[in-house]
């Protein structure tokens, strides 16, 4: 038996943020240590009434990367198959420094 749970890091759209939290309270359940976004809002986002700027945003992406390099592997949430830009990033990233990534749909 590990000394530890498993660590998973989610990534996905942030336009899916039920999903990642439908997600992530089912590994938790799962026994599992789940990372994900914290934030769930775009630049000038008007439909969440949250804005945060450019420099916020890109401080969220760098600070994700970190979260990948706490996990013991990466879950990316595509609903329908959708990956976009960040999370094609993301997954790039993960895979160079050797966590294996899977998905919630087909891709």
């Amino acid at each position: 038996m590990p000394d530890r749970p498993e660590i998973v890091c989610i990534c996905g759209s942030t336009r899916f943020a039920a999903e990642m939290l439908a997600a992530n309270r089912d590994l938790t359940f799962a026994g599992v240590i789940v990372v994900a976004p914290g934030v769930f809002a775009h630049p000038g986002d008007r439909e969440t009434g949250e804005r945060i700027t450019g420099e916020q945003k890109a401080a969220l992406a760098a600070l994700h990367l970190r979260k990948i390099d706490l996990a013991d592997r990466v879950l990316v949430v595509n609903p329908g198959g959708y990956i976009g830009e960040s999370t094609s990033r993301e997954m790039a990233y993960a895979r160079a420094t050797g966590k294996p990534v899977s998905f919630t749909d087909p891709v």
